[in-house]
């Protein structure tokens, strides 16, 4: 899943993203308010991790903008304050969750796929394509019967095809919501990726769920295959 974390802490933005990739997360990073928001609004997120006091814009600002342009991304935010009045102001201009500085690393990741699971029209809690399954909230996933032992960027790039599963995904598409916006690597990692997933969700099986669509990418059959 793709975070955006707008936090003007170098220090504490950088332990949070590499917190957050370990759990095969992608996360981008913003360092002022102006450009937390114009990330917000020009990129999709899943989620929104976002600290209150920021240069340019503050949190508030941020969300309240967010809402009033229609973005509905979940934000959570994050603060060093600790008083109810301002967990009152942040949900009142739109957040949807608070977190109070300093926090567990394990809370924070739980907060986030909560908010990620609660808009159930679009994200389910356990995604399906055939007998193909996968539970984002507990990062489980089976082929019929049979749980599939994943590492977490397996896992999120399986989860992204379950998401748009029946359409076809270009590499960048794939880049976009496992990697994050600053990897400058070699764009056939996804390839690799596709690879090991196709070994461990499809022949194993007798399978061919993952389809190449040559000039544009892949594309996870709606019946899983």
């Amino acid at each position: 899943m793709r975070v955006l974390v707008v936090e003007d802490e170098w220090r504490l933005a950088a332990g949070v993203r590499a917190g957050l990739e370990a759990e095969g997360f992608a996360v981008d990073l913003a360092a002022t308010g102006p450009d937390g928001l114009w990330l917000a609004v020009e990129e999709t997120y899943d989620v929104v991790v976002l600290d209150l006091m920021l240069p340019g814009l503050n949190g508030y600002q941020v969300c309240a903008r967010l809402r009033e342009r229609d973005v509905w991304t979940p934000v959570l935010v994050l603060t060093a304050k600790d008083g109810e009045w301002d967990e009152v102001e942040a949900l009142e201009t739109g957040a949807d969750d608070f977190l109070t500085k300093p926090f567990s690393h394990h809370v924070l990741v739980a907060r986030l796929r909560a908010l990620i699971r609660r808009d159930l029209r679009e994200r389910p809690v356990v995604l399906e394509a055939g007998d193909l399954r996968a539970d984002p909230g507990a990062r489980r996933a089976w082929r019929g019967d049979t749980e599939l032992e994943l590492t977490a960027r397996e896992f999120s790039v399986l989860e992204f095809l379950l998401r748009r599963r029946g359409e076809v995904v270009s590499k960048l598409d794939v880049l976009g919501h496992v990697w994050d916006e600053a990897f400058d690597g070699d764009p056939n990692i996804v390839e690799v990726y596709v690879g090991h997933l196709r070994n461990k969700i499809d022949r194993p099986f007798g399978r061919a769920g993952i389809e190449t669509v040559r000039g544009a990418g892949y594309r996870l059959a709606a019946d899983g295959g």
